[in-house]
């Protein structure tokens, strides 16, 4: 059976990712029937500009039944919903065609329930009479039921994909509604109402976008090196993973004013789903090289809001304790202990050489490098030869 994927128009390159990423964790077959990130050539004609090239929001896929449709989507965050497919034409007379031959053995299953009609407009707009029209031309489908605008016992939704600044659809579709995606947790665990943040917290959204493309799910180990505020183990311990961080700032992981991550993963309920953070760096980490880790997930900094140092004095000589009232001071609590300048080159390297050591076999690596550096130099992609590129 084949479905629509109800896109949203932001992140464009991670979609496609991330609804393969799902499928693995459903453990569910998907075949992409229809999607491409830009037009056909038919309609390059019709676009404003280039950026029209990257502005498709609707994908079609086929998939083994409804329950893989619900499993595959329900935790998605670059999608609104998911629809069976009834039909698709270039306008109205083979969208109905295309449903009759597709459906219609369907119809008398929903005869009887209560319904509601939705259009959903890409890049184009219908008058509210317009609109009645469309819906009263799907007559023949024969619901009897009751129309409820709340709560229908199902929804279909006629979608119009247009060209930009073109009066009519150069594609339509029609589908039955399955189920929504996970959108909603971008406002639960948005910035604006955590309790501990800092400049450097991850957006929620895309916090929730790379947990899901690193595969977070019950059961799973996720660690995050650059731990920071804790935006990346808040976001895979939502999808059920149990998490872990360490940053090379212990102010970061004891926090300040009473508020640190675990206050955090208090706010949202998943105290449980976080086993607790760790003061070191990728040059001096204290876990053992062996598989440890489903995932790690992390956002390094990169020197511009913040100057890459790892542990170590600058001269890489040693130094004498030094003793307040009597104590050590490396182990005070308020200890701030010496750094150095470190390369963002390096620290690629010593990542992935750290993330092919603790990795279990198929874990995953996501982190955020910039494309190219102050110089306008791009950056490549880091390799490593026992780590898989997969998006």
């Amino acid at each position: 059976m084949e479905y629509l994927i109800r896109l949203i128009q932001i992140h464009e390159t991670f979609r496609k990712p991330e609804i393969e990423a799902l499928a693995i964790l459903a453990n569910v077959d998907v075949e992409f029937v229809a999607y491409s990130e830009v037009y056909s050539l038919v309609h390059l004609a019709h676009l404003n500009s280039t950026s029209d090239l990257f502005k498709s929001p609707y994908c079609i896929v086929r998939l083994p039944s409804v329950a893989a449709a619900r499993a595959l989507i329900s935790r998605s965050i670059l999608s609104k919903g998911i629809y069976e497919l009834w039909g698709s034409g270039t306008d109205y007379d083979s969208l109905h065609a295309d449903i009759r031959s597709r459906t219609s053995t369907q119809w008398h299953l929903y005869s009887t329930s209560s319904f509601k009609f939705n259009l959903d407009h890409y890049q184009g707009h219908r008058s509210s009479t317009a609109q009645r029209q469309i819906i009263e031309s799907f007559a023949y489908l024969g619901f009897h039921g009751p129309i409820k605008m709340h709560n229908a016992a199902q929804e279909f939704t006629v979608f119009e994909d247009y060209a930009w600044s073109q009066p009519e659809p150069h594609t339509l579709y029609m589908g039955r509604w399955i189920t929504a995606s996970d959108r909603d947790a971008i406002n639960t665990y948005s910035l604006k109402t955590r309790g501990y943040i800092s400049t450097t917290s991850m957006d929620s959204e895309l916090a929730l976008v790379t947990a899901n493309l690193t595969l977070a799910a019950p059961g799973k180990l996720f660690y995050d090196p650059f731990v920071g505020t804790g935006s990346f183990p808040i976001a895979c311990s939502h999808f059920g993973a149990v998490s872990t961080g360490s940053d090379i700032d212990g102010r970061s992981i004891r926090g300040r004013k009473g508020r640190n991550i675990v206050t955090s993963f208090c706010q949202y309920n998943l105290q449980s789903r976080y086993l607790d953070g760790f003061i070191s760096d990728l040059t001096h980490s204290p876990l053992r090289c062996e598989p440890l880790f489903d995932g790690i997930i992390c956002d390094p900094p990169y020197g511009v809001r913040e100057g890459l140092k790892v542990l170590g004095s600058k001269d890489g000589s040693g130094k004498e304790p030094v003793f307040i009232d009597g104590e050590a001071a490396h182990l005070q609590d308020k200890y701030i202990p010496p750094k150095r300048p470190y390369g963002f080159e390096a620290m690629l390297v010593d990542l992935l050489e750290f993330a092919a050591g603790r990795l279990v076999v198929g874990g995953r690596l996501s982190l955020w490098m910039p494309t190219a550096n102050d110089e306008e130099v791009e950056l490549g992609v880091p390799v490593h030869g026992r780590l898989e590129v997969v998006s």
